[in-house]
This record gives structure tokens, C-alpha cells and sequence, in this order.
């Protein structure tokens, strides 16, 4: 598979501002990348690379986030790349999906965050990791959204609110960056 498109835009990420602890994991997804060449595929077990989208309103105030079926918690939409290398297209194809909004930017093609989190074991699938790129895009908090059978609810929440539906590290971490950099 190809992976040259993944890697440039990894390390063009490391080299633009970063939050604490970021470059050491930017790093560990270069060298998975490097070492994985299926790592566009679900079939690679011990982790596999995602796209997610980071929605947002105009104004920056508000993100739309889905309470995940599986995982129990509230996230950013995204998923799989299941074979497509373009990752900014995953994250807007998984964005469409999970919300059923139509009208939705992408905001810049370099990924605005990079993530990876353990996936508990479920079924027959073993725990393995997400190496998440996470892009900016922006959505209308007013059109009407659809929740897919991945989720429970979806919901726009005010950034400053984010944490108290979900305190991990990476999620205020994306709150920050909003902030921060929009």
C-alpha cells in the first residue's frame, strides 16, 4: 500500500506546533507507518491508521461529537481507513456517515491533531490501536444531523463543555487546540 502521502503528512505535522507529548507519539505513528505496510488495513491486528473529523461551527464555539455505541463515550466522529490511503477522505466519508450532514469543509488537508488509543477487545476482534489522524472541518450546528447505528446520539456541544462529557486527554487536548489556534 501506499504510504508516502501518510508520512509526509505525519511529518509535516511534527514539525508545526505541537502540545505537550505530541511529538513522541507523532513519532510512534511514523514509525508504525514505516514498519506496517498493511496499516491502511483493519486486518493489521496490532493497530491500524484512522481518519477522524474534529467538526466544528464557524465560530469555533461548538464541536459535534457522537456518543459511540461500542465504546460507551463521547468522541469526534471517524474510523476506519479500510484500504484508502487518503486519510483527510476518510475523515470527511466517516463524518458524512455518522452525522448525515451533507455540507460539511474541510477546513485544511494537514491533519489538526494525531492520536492513538487502545481499542478494547470485542468478538472475535483483539484489543489493538487507532493511530488517528484528526482533521479539521467545519459543519452548520443548525442543519439537521442523522444518527447512524455506530452511535447513540450525536449532539453539538459548546467547547467549554467537552471535558465534562469526556475528561480524556485527547479531547481536551482538541478543545486547546481550537482555542488555542482558531
Amino acid at each position: 500500500m501506499h504510504r508516502a502521502a501518510a508520512l509526509s503528512l505525519l511529518r509535516g505535522y511534527l514539525a508545526g506546533p505541537l502540545e505537550s507529548g505530541e511529538a513522541e507519539m507523532g513519532r510512534e505513528i511514523v514509525r508504525f507507518v514505516e514498519t506496517h505496510e498493511d496499516c491502511f488495513l483493519r486486518s493489521c491486528l496490532s493497530g491500524h491508521l484512522t481518519g477522524s473529523a474534529w467538526i466544528v461551527n464557524a465560530a469555533r464555539t461548538q464541536t459535534l461529537l457522537t456518543h459511540h455505541r461500542k465504546l460507551d463515550r463521547w468522541l469526534q466522529l471517524g474510523g476506519h481507513a479500510d484500504g484508502e490511503t487518503d486519510l483527510a477522505q476518510v475523515a470527511m466519508r466517516e463524518a458524512r456517515e455518522e452525522s448525515g450532514l451533507t455540507e460539511l469543509r474541510l477546513v485544511a488537508r494537514e491533519p489538526f491533531d494525531v492520536d492513538r488509543h487502545w481499542i478494547p477487545e470485542r468478538g472475535d476482534v483483539p484489543g489493538h490501536r487507532h493511530l488517528d489522524l484528526r482533521f479539521l472541518v467545519e459543519g452548520d450546528p443548525a442543519a439537521a444531523c442523522v444518527v447512524s447505528h455506530e452511535s447513540k446520539a450525536l449532539a453539538w456541544v459548546p467547547l467549554a463543555a467537552v471535558a465534562e462529557l469526556n475528561p480524556s486527554e485527547s479531547m481536551v487536548r482538541l478543545v486547546k487546540k481550537t482555542l488555542r489556534y482558531c
